[in-house]
């Protein structure tokens, strides 16, 4: 793979983190309790250092010192880190929204880097792309299940459960 491409994907990829980075930064604005804009707060460091990591790879691979760049980051606290359940007890369909949309970027996330992952042909980057792949399941996993649940208390909220 040519180095233009291996920037184009970090390029897009630090596009992606910045969204996603964005997005929980304004879900924390939105957030009705201390408790939630904690939470998103939270998610949007975690987005932050996924950027500033690829800053790091990218600037090493265009200062052609890729062989000083350092893949050994952080890995993901234990799941459970965030208490994502405090989020939106107290409205309707505006969580819901929120983690909707917080498992559809997870997922596109953890989707391009595991294409990422394959393209590439430097090690340190694969390592990289790796270990944000289970930065964004932890994400994905934790937000899924609380959509699930936001889901079903919004419908039985709505009348919409079966009786």
């Amino acid at each position: 793979m040519s180095t233009n491409n291996e920037l184009r994907i970090i390029r897009q990829a630090l596009l992606n983190e910045l969204e996603a980075h964005d997005f929980y930064t304004l879900a924390a604005g939105q957030a009705a309790s201390p408790e939630a804009r904690e939470a998103f707060e939270d998610l949007a460091a975690e987005e932050q250092k996924h950027i500033d990591w690829l800053r790091d790879l990218y600037k090493n691979i265009t200062g052609n010192t890729i062989q000083d760049f350092d893949p050994s980051f952080e890995e993901p606290s234990s799941p459970g880190l965030h208490n994502l359940d405090v989020i939106g007890r107290e409205s309707g369909s505006l969580p819901v929204s929120v983690f909707g949309i917080g498992v559809n970027l997870e997922k596109a996330a953890v989707d391009y880097y595991s294409a990422a992952a394959e393209q590439t042909q430097l090690p340190a980057a694969k390592k990289l792309y790796q270990l944000l792949i289970r930065w964004e399941k932890q994400h994905l996993d934790q937000f899924q299940r609380e959509y699930d649940r936001l889901r079903e208390e919004w419908w039985d909220q709505q009348g919409f459960t079966p009786s």
